[in-house]
């Protein structure tokens, strides 16, 4: 008789959840209303202690010790790393922000949701901002994992500049001014000024305008520039500008009239820098393409007439690209050669840039300069200025004044002047000659 075999079942005991290992509820609306009570228990604080000193003070309230006191000891107890960007909307509106920038407000029975102790509360003077600039350097000192979160909040801020007030927004550029000036944050959050909504109605070139005079007010342009390269902003700065309005002189004319001539100066050597990069790319360009030399001409003569480029400056630009466009022979007795026949295919174009004669020393000086750098040249320094005087590149007079003048051969100024003594002495005498041959034509007369 068989006897039937219970089938196997499952079964176990079940694992209370330890009370630390349960994930806890995101909450922050009572996470904001626990930092605003504290904040303005602490802002209480501050104001007793003064008026303790002054019976008659009546603000406003510079200085906030008791803030950073409270938000130091509460970061052990609240979860700053998971409501971090919570506490910074608190820090700079006052309470939470909503998409577009408006203030949460729905407090429980009993609490508040706004505090004011904060950015947007302070007066908008840059001493009034700078107490509590110092609340956040105290808070990120302490807590250094909210230096990223700190970051995205100024990005935010900017993005919902149009939700605030012109003097809230006059007062976040400060701030932001005030912490690229101590390199709490960098310039990278100030690329959302250039989005569109905001160069359109004139809010970035306003935001900037305020933010570049608070940084100029603590440091100077070199820390400001320096800001700007390496948020890789530098180069964009004509973009505050509305499209519509979009020129050099609307940007000089503004950040004129703002005192902030430092501004304009920098803009211009930065346009000027862009400006030669654009010119020299397309020299490289139709150089390789090997393009007609009377194309070069145009095309360097037209950025010259856009750009307000000089002579001196184009002819020294084209000079390099020229030399640069060529792997040159390391033998002192072939490069010769090879340099000689490389620029005498490009000597309409660099007679084209020599009409003064400020652009043909800035030309010999340039050709020294690459001689003295480069060895296997060095001894084709005389050859090279003899082809270009006798392709109406370089006058004698100015060759001759290049000789006389110490300060315009520093550099193997012994070698080159060597190399020219037989040329100049040429120069020289054929000029005696001519002088003579005039003046007997006139005695003749």
């Amino acid at each position: 008789m068989s006897q039937k075999v219970e089938k196997p079942t499952l079964s176990g005991q079940k694992i209370k959840t330890r009370k630390r290992d349960e994930k806890e509820k995101y909450d922050p609306s009572g996470f904001r209303d626990t930092v605003v009570q504290g904040l303005n228990e602490a802002g209480n604080l501050e104001l007793k202690a003064l008026k303790a000193l002054d019976p008659d003070f009546a603000g406003p309230v510079i200085s906030h010790p008791e803030v950073s006191k409270y938000l130091d000891s509460a970061g052990s107890k609240l979860n700053y790393r998971g409501y971090a960007d919570a506490l910074f909307d608190i820090l700079f509106a006052g309470g939470l922000l909503a998409p577009g920038g408006s203030i949460i407000k729905d407090a429980k029975p009993g609490k508040e949701s706004c505090s004011n102790i904060c950015v947007f509360a302070a007066e908008d003077t840059v001493e009034s901002l700078k107490g509590f600039h110092e609340v956040f350097v105290k808070l990120i000192r302490r807590y250094k994992y909210l230096e990223k979160s700190f970051d995205e909040e100024l990005r935010k801020l900017l993005l919902f500049l149009r939700g605030f007030s012109e003097l809230e927004r006059k007062k976040i550029a400060m701030m932001i001014g005030l912490c690229i000036s101590s390199n709490l944050a960098g310039a990278q959050c100030l690329s959302n000024l250039f989005d569109e909504h905001l160069v359109k109605d004139g809010l970035a070139l306003e935001f900037a305008t305020v933010l570049f005079a608070t940084v100029l007010q603590e440091r100077d342009m070199a820390h400001l520039s320096g800001a700007l390269k390496k948020a890789g902003l530098d180069s964009r700065l004509l973009e505050l500008i509305p499209i519509n309005k979009r020129t050099s002189e609307n940007f000089a004319a503004h950040f004129m009239d703002a005192g902030l001539k430092q501004v304009v100066e920098f803009q211009k050597v930065q346009q000027s820098t862009n400006m030669k990069k654009e010119l020299l790319k397309a020299l490289d360009t139709m150089i390789k393409d090997e393009e007609p030399v009377k194309e070069l001409i145009v095309l360097v003569q037209e950025q010259m007439k856009k750009h307000a480029i000089t002579e001196q400056e184009a002819v020294v630009l084209v000079w390099s690209r020229i030399m640069n466009s060529v792997e040159w022979n390391k033998k002192e007795e072939v490069v010769a050669d090879q340099a000689l026949k490389h620029l005498k295919h490009y000597t309409s174009l660099l007679a084209a840039l020599t009409k003064s004669g400020k652009s043909q020393m800035a030309l010999l000086n340039k050709v020294q300069d690459y001689c003295y750098a480069n060895m296997a040249f060095m001894k084709v320094f005389q050859k090279i200025v003899f082809l270009f005087y006798k392709m109406d590149v370089l006058s004698e007079d100015v060759i001759l004044k290049w000789y006389e003048d110490p300060a315009a051969t520093t550099k193997g100024k012994s070698i080159f002047l060597e190399q020219m003594k037989k040329f100049v002495e040429w120069l020289k005498n054929a000029e005696e000659e001519s002088d003579d041959e005039e003046e007997e034509d006139e005695e003749e007369k």
